[in-house]
């Protein structure tokens, strides 16, 4: 009798137990809270009560934000494809020198916290920015000549600033590993201009092209930060009137009823989306590389013309908010808004010093990190079965709280977690809790790519030659996808710290975050406070940007996919 197989058995026993981890843990943290939403808007006082569903339905002003959330995410979608479709055309038919260094710094700004990117063009544009500052010196002027504070314009500037990345990474990557031979017949048999455009390269990257637009459109849907600091109470989308019902009136059947329908649809828009991913990786080929030198001015003018564009769009507005921070309000170069961070002014709003709010940020971060591996490393495990019909469902399932309005999951966490035995409304734990599960989609989308390029033989090859799972797991998988795990730890820490709708609702007075502080900062008159705000949000930015170059300089190609 081999007695080699009972230990292998509760081996396996242990592993498939192991796996329900990440299960458990997205329904106590994620479907629980959202259960209690469904409670609260559909039987609030114990029984079935429509009223929160009959008042969306009802109220014009319902209405109109939900046509405004989805038009606005719309207009914002196709602008961002707009203007993203010729950049990706440049990267993948031109070299050029400083291309690669271009398409890297081009994600800086989707890893930038809401709240930072909002302080970056109010401080480029806004009415104390430094447009409008010099156009005011120059001309004599009384008021700001640019007036786009608390706009539409502004936010969907904003948003294509903050999803341009996004749409450019998606379809660049698809579209350099696809057949050029094809463009080449039909150039042959006369496709040319916007022929070849809309006969033959349209249809060639139409996956990629509907892949971005879906998940541009999520992070638009679900805008929260954006729309509030910058749109201001003019404008509000289902995620910033959820905040507002909850926070501000205490509305929470509404809330809830909103929150539902926010799930249902981004529900339905991620189901799509990860099909579609499936297909795109399915449908990605080896390629030459089909970039060449620019050969006429034309061309020289078209790659000219789209960098130009690029640093005006990305980088002008960072730039301008690290030279704010250093001059806003003051007669010269100054150090003095860094220096206030350290003190606790009279009558402030904030109840510690502004620059505790980063040791806050790092504990929360590095707790967020470890939880968010973890049980990233344990979840692309349970989905890289390839015929698995039930990953095929929890896939979209573990990507929702990606798509599930932070704000939302903040709110649940109020509704859900104040009792026995997860009575934990008022532990600082909430907050890594939280963050983990906006932060674990990007661990899995790291690791998982990874783990299914893992050749089934390697692995069999191992058992042959007598190497126990746990072995296995140790010298083959972890070498073979450390690369996906450190990519995904540093999203994860990236994403912790410029985390800020969910922790708007759940983190404590003396324990605010970094974007928490900016906010307040924000929302309080006086040229000391926004030098502040500013002087805080260079400091999150370089954060953000040391965890984005080691991300680049690790991600490979077919290694972490959005």
């Amino acid at each position: 009798m081999d007695r080699s197989r009972p230990a292998l058995r509760l081996s396996q026993l242990a592993w498939h137990g192991l796996l329900l981890v990440p299960v458990i843990f997205l329904a106590l943290f994620f479907v629980y809270p959202l259960l209690s939403i469904f409670a609260v808007s559909l039987a609030p006082e114990g029984q079935l009560d429509l009223s929160g569903f009959a008042r969306l339905v009802t109220s014009d002003y319902y209405r109109e934000t939900l046509w405004f959330t989805l038009w606005q995410a719309a207009l914002s979608t196709l602008l961002t494809l707009a203007f993203a479709l010729p950049g990706a055309y440049i990267f993948v038919r031109y070299r050029f020198p400083g291309k690669s260094l271009f398409l890297s710094l081009a994600t800086l700004p989707f890893v930038l916290p809401t709240v930072v990117v909002a302080a970056a063009f109010t401080a480029l544009i806004g009415p104390r920015g430094l447009l409008n500052t010099a156009l005011m010196d120059l001309f004599a002027l009384d008021s700001p000549p640019i007036q786009l504070d608390r706009s539409l314009t502004i936010i969907l500037i904003v948003h294509i600033f903050y999803n341009y990345a996004v749409a450019l990474r998606i379809i660049t990557g698809f579209w350099a590993n696809q057949n050029p031979r094809i463009e080449e017949a039909a150039r042959i048999l006369g496709a040319h201009g916007w022929r070849l455009w809309w006969e033959i390269r349209l249809p060639i990257l139409r996956p990629a092209i509907l892949a971005a637009v879906l998940l541009v459109f999520m992070f638009t849907f679900t805008s929260f930060g954006v729309v509030l600091i910058l749109g201001g109470p003019r404008f509000a989308t289902l995620e910033v009137e959820i905040y507002r019902q909850a926070a501000n009136l205490f509305n929470l059947p509404v809330a809830a009823a909103l929150s539902l329908v926010q799930i249902s649809f981004m529900f339905v828009v991620m189901l799509v989306y990860t099909r579609l991913q499936r297909r795109i990786a399915g449908d990605s080929v080896s390629a030459k590389n089909v970039a060449r030198l620019p050969r006429t001015r034309r061309e020289i003018a078209i790659i000219t013309a789209n960098l130009a564009f690029m640093i005006v769009l990305l980088f002008v507005p960072l730039f301008a908010l690290v030279i704010r921070s250093f001059t806003a309000g003051a007669s010269g170069f100054t150090f003095q808004y860094y220096q206030l961070l350290t003190t606790n002014a009279r009558n402030s709003v904030l109840f510690v010093p502004p620059i505790q709010s980063i040791g806050n940020s790092l504990i929360f971060a590095l707790f967020t990190t470890l939880l968010a591996v973890s049980l990233g490393m344990l979840t692309a495990y349970l989905l890289s079965g390839r015929a698995s019909r039930l990953s095929r469902w929890l896939d979209p399932l573990f990507m929702l709280p990606l798509a599930t309005s932070a704000v939302t999951l903040g709110f649940g966490y109020i509704i859900a977690l104040d009792e026995p035995p997860l009575n934990l409304r008022t532990s600082p734990i909430l907050i890594p809790l939280a963050h983990t599960l906006v932060a674990m989609p990007f661990v899995v989308r790291s690791v998982l790519p990874a783990l299914r390029a893992i050749l089934p033989s390697v692995q069999e090859a191992a058992r042959v030659l007598g190497a126990s799972p746990r072995r296995i797991w140790w010298l083959v998988d972890l070498p073979l996808i450390s690369r996906g795990i450190v990519v995904g730890a540093t999203f994860a820490f990236t994403v912790s710290m410029g985390e800020f709708g969910a922790s708007l609702f759940i983190a404590r007075p003396d324990t605010p975050t970094i974007p928490i502080v900016i906010f307040r900062l924000l929302g309080q008159p006086g040229g000391s406070n926004y030098g502040q705000a500013l002087a805080m949000s260079v400091l999150l930015m370089l954060v953000s940007a040391v965890g984005f170059v080691l991300i680049e300089r690790l991600r490979t190609a077919g290694v972490g996919e959005f």
